[in-house]
C-alpha cells in the first residue's frame, strides 16, 4: 500500500490488502511473518497519512456466487444457491480481488492479482481449526500495530456462509453470528472490529427478516462496528439473491433504527446492487441505493 498525506480532505476508511497471508500462514509461516510485518508498517503509514480506519477481508477464496437470477426491471441479481454449485459457475460469477479498491473486477478468476484469493481447488484444505489459526495469526500481528498507530481495523466477515463441513474443503469460520462473536473475542482492543456487511450477515440466517434487527442491535452495541455495508438480500442461508435495498427480506428502515439503538453513528455504504446491460458500471443503481439510504436516514431523524 502506498499512501500520501491527504491535504484538504479526509477519508473515513481505506482498504488494507492482506494478500495471501492467511493461506501462507498455513503453508509458509516464515513468509507469512514477513508479510505481517509489512502490513503492520502499512498501518503506521496509514496513520501518518491521517487515516483512522482500515478495512480488510479474510476471504481465502473469492466471494462465492453461483449465477444470476432475473431481477426487477430486467436487472439480474447475483446469488449463491448451494444446490446449484459448480466450479465453472463459481469461476464465472464469484467476486474476485475484493481486498483492494483498484482491483475489484468481478468474474475475473483468471486475473493475476486476486488479493490473495484463489480458486478453492487450488488451495490446501482449510479445516475449522486451520481457519481460526490463520485468522488468529493475522489478528495477533495487526492489532498491536493498530493500537500503536491509533487506527481501527474493520474486518469483513466471510461471504457467503458455507454449509457445515465447508465447501471444496474450505471452512468459512467467520460465516455465522457465533463466528463473528468469536472473532471479536480474539482481542479486547477497541481497535479490533468489523466492517459489518449487512448483506453478508443476512446470508447467515434462513430467515434474515426475522433475525437481523436484533443481531444488528447486538453488534452495534459492542462499539466494534466501524463501517457498514448497507445492502439487502432475498432468501437466506445457502440460497439467496442480492437485490435492490428496498426489495429484500430485511426491513432497512428498522435496520437503521437498530443501528441507532446500538449507538452506531458511522458510515452506511451501498454495496452489491444488481447488474444490467443498461448500467454496466452500476453507477445508476449505486446512486439509487445511496439516495434510498439517505431517505431512510432522514426518515429516522438523522440530519
Amino acid at each position: 500500500m502506498s499512501l500520501h498525506k491527504i491535504r484538504g480532505d479526509s477519508l473515513d476508511v481505506f482498504a488494507l490488502d492482506v494478500g495471501s497471508i492467511l493461506l501462507d500462514s498455513l503453508t509458509d509461516l516464515d513468509g507469512a511473518r514477513k508479510q505481517r510485518a509489512m502490513l503492520a508498517a502499512n498501518i503506521q503509514k496509514a496513520a501518518d497519512a491521517g487515516i483512522t480506519c482500515l478495512k480488510y477481508n479474510v476471504q481465502m477464496v473469492g466471494i462465492t456466487r453461483t449465477g444470476l437470477k432475473p431481477g426487477r426491471g430486467g436487472a439480474q441479481n447475483s446469488g449463491f444457491v448451494y444446490a446449484e454449485y459448480s466450479a465453472d459457475e463459481d469461476r464465472k460469477h464469484s467476486y474476485w480481488g475484493v481486498g483492494y479498491p483498484s482491483n475489484q473486477e468481478e468474474g475475473g478468476s483468471a486475473s493475476a492479482a486476486l488479493c490473495g484469493q484463489k480458486m478453492a481447488r487450488e488451495v490446501p484444505p482449510v479445516t475449522e481449526k486451520a481457519g481460526w489459526d490463520a485468522i488468529e495469526f493475522l489478528v495477533e500481528g495487526l492489532v498491536p500495530a493498530a493500537d500503536k498507530a491509533g487506527v481501527r481495523l474493520a474486518c469483513h466477515p466471510h461471504d457467503p456462509a458455507y454449509p457445515v463441513g465447508g465447501l471444496n474443503g474450505i471452512e468459512h469460520v467467520v460465516g455465522s453470528a457465533d463466528g463473528i462473536r468469536r472473532f471479536l473475542a480474539l482481542s479486547s482492543s477497541k481497535n479490533h472490529g468489523l466492517n459489518f456487511c449487512q448483506g453478508t450477515v443476512a446470508e447467515m440466517f434462513k430467515e434474515p427478516g426475522k433475525h437481523m434487527i436484533p443481531v444488528i442491535e447486538e453488534f452495534a452495541s459492542t462499539g466494534r462496528i466501524f463501517m457498514v455495508h448497507f445492502r439487502n438480500i432475498r432468501g437466506g442461508y445457502l440460497d439467496f439473491q442480492e437485490v435492490f435495498p428496498d426489495e429484500g427480506d430485511v426491513d432497512m428502515y428498522e435496520a437503521v433504527k437498530a443501528y441507532q439503538r446500538g449507538g452506531y453513528a458511522g458510515p452506511l455504504c451501498p454495496d452489491h446492487v444488481p447488474v444490467s446491460e443498461i448500467d454496466e458500471g452500476r453507477e445508476r443503481f449505486m446512486s439509487f441505493a445511496l439516495g434510498y439510504t439517505r431517505g431512510l436516514l432522514q426518515a429516522a431523524g438523522v440530519r
